[in-house]
């Protein structure tokens, strides 16, 4: 999956794009343990592809660590008399 195609997504696609990955990870990972997994880059690029989209999902909705940092006022060190 390509980033370029993912920002075109809306949040809503992309969450429920995420769930869907979980959910295919979890079942390539049962696989792996089972031996049954043909190719274990596949857990490898589904990991990839999940990060990719809750990267995407973070920007969408405006909460990284330094804009809440930047909301926040500075703390002040003065002494009250």
């Amino acid at each position: 999956m390509k980033a370029a195609e993912l920002k075109d997504l809306t949040v809503e696609e992309l969450s429920r794009k995420a769930g869907e990955l979980r959910e295919n990870l979890f079942n390539l990972k049962i696989r792996r343990r089972a031996g049954t997994l043909e190719s274990v880059s596949d857990v490898t690029k589904s990991k990839r592809d999940l990060a990719r989209i809750l990267t995407l999902l973070t920007q969408k909705n405006g909460s990284s660590k330094a804009q809440r940092k930047a909301g926040k006022p500075p703390a002040t060190s003065e002494k009250k008399a």
